[in-house]
């Protein structure tokens, strides 16, 4: 039985892999902060002999090891890393101070970099890594600050782990969603300027789904993607790819404040 290590796996986009490579036959190493939020996984998928959860702050020193420890003292193996877990609300540059700065780029590129250090040594052919970006690693993305820049780094860092590992026959991709209802993006919606930045430039005519994200991610773990390598999937209905505007936003006299 393969065995995936998903972080940020509490809820939303991991949560929702779990359930959905649960279903395809695997056994879940979820990692969270939020001990109370793992303890509802099992449970979630379906089947407690088949998961393990960590409790555990990625940015930590001894994360890495903690995790790898688990899946290991508990599955003897590990096939698939999706490195999933983030923050949201990303401030532009100049609102961005020193902390935020360092916040968000340790749990986005240096957290995950560091897992995937550790990760690597117990891959095998067949095994693959899975990083969750953002359509703001596709275009710079309004107010994206250092989420964008963390996120670009990720698929920076895919290509490579692409190049480096693929010989052994181990597959990097990324994946990148829109903007996923989810908890991280909870209240977001209500703000019109936001909601317009996203369903009016959509030429899909629903918002995304956690589901859509999750079968993205189930697909590049599956043995029908053997071959795909070192890509970024942008998840999205078309908004980082098109020019799409909706007729509203075509025959709407609305602008945006802008700072």
């Amino acid at each position: 039985m393969k065995v995936a290590i998903i972080t940020g796996a509490g809820s939303g986009i991991g949560l929702g892999t779990a359930r959905k490579l649960a279903g395809a036959g695997m056994s879940i190493v979820g990692t969270g902060r939020d001990a109370e939020k793992l303890a509802e996984l099992p449970g979630a998928v379906g089947d407690a002999a088949r998961v393990a959860t960590v409790a555990v702050d990625l940015m930590d020193e001894d994360a890495p090891r903690r995790i790898v420890a688990a899946a290991l003292e508990r599955f003897g193996r590990i096939d698939f890393l999706i490195n999933n877990a983030g923050v949201g609300r990303p401030k532009p540059v100049h609102e961005a101070d020193d902390e935020t700065l360092d916040h968000v780029l340790g749990l986005m590129l240096r957290a995950p970099f560091r897992l995937i250090r550790e990760v690597l040594p117990h891959l095998r052919r067949g095994a693959g890594i899975v990083n969750v970006t953002s359509t703001y690693a596709v275009i710079g993305g309004w107010r994206g600050g250092a989420y964008s820049a963390a996120k670009a780094g990720m698929t920076g860092l895919t290509q490579h782990l692409a190049c480096q590992y693929g010989p052994q026959g181990i597959r990097s991709n990324a994946v990148a969603p829109g903007v996923i209802p989810t908890p991280m993006t909870e209240g977001r919606f209500e703000d019109e300027t936001f909601r317009r930045m996203n369903n009016d430039v959509t030429p899909y005519p629903r918002l995304g789904e956690v589901e859509d994200i999750a079968s993205t991610i189930a697909f590049l773990c599956s043995p029908g993607a053997e071959f795909i390598n070192g890509q970024t999937i942008a998840v999205d209905g078309g908004w980082s790819s098109t020019k799409y505007l909706s007729e509203y936003a075509l025959t709407s006299a609305w602008t945006p404040e802008r700072p």
